[in-house]
């Protein structure tokens, strides 16, 4: 079995570079809409100058509710998001970026290629693609042994 690298993780997903961004100066209510719009947990927050400067997920957002009554319209993205990124290429091993999600306990992982953003893969689309891995390999162990 070959080891599963971020660019097959993103190869395999069904909205190939559709990575979804806000503006850090944008309102939490109009990213939090983004994000039910787009049925993602995660987007990627960028500056003015269209780059990336940290993520808003959904547990940012629920942080920042159990801790602050205020108005979603008026805080902004860059109050609440998730400064410190963590990123990974197209080159990281699906094993090894698991084990940073894990141990840092984030569930979505910006993916970059020569600076650029290219993607954005959650921990739901490692296990798919290993669990689609396991299967084929089983399917060709099964294969063999009833030769």
């Amino acid at each position: 079995m070959e080891a599963i690298t971020l660019k097959m993780v993103l190869d395999s997903k069904a909205n190939k570079g559709d990575t979804i961004m806000v503006n850090e100066d944008a309102s939490l209510l109009s990213a939090t809409r983004t994000m039910c719009d787009a049925k993602v947990g995660a987007v990627l927050v960028q500056n003015a100058k269209q780059e990336p400067v940290g993520i808003l997920s959904e547990r940012d957002i629920l942080r920042f509710c159990a801790k602050n009554h205020l108005d979603f319209d008026r805080v902004k993205v860059g109050e609440v998001m998730t400064r410190d990124l963590i990123v990974g290429t197209l080159d990281s091993l699906v094993k090894d970026v698991q084990a940073i999600m894990t141990e840092k306990k984030f569930r979505h992982l910006p993916v970059v290629d020569g600076g650029k953003v290219v993607g954005l893969v959650s921990i739901g689309d490692l296990v798919r693609i290993q669990l689609e891995e396991t299967d084929v390999e089983v399917q060709y162990l099964r294969n063999f042994i009833n030769l």
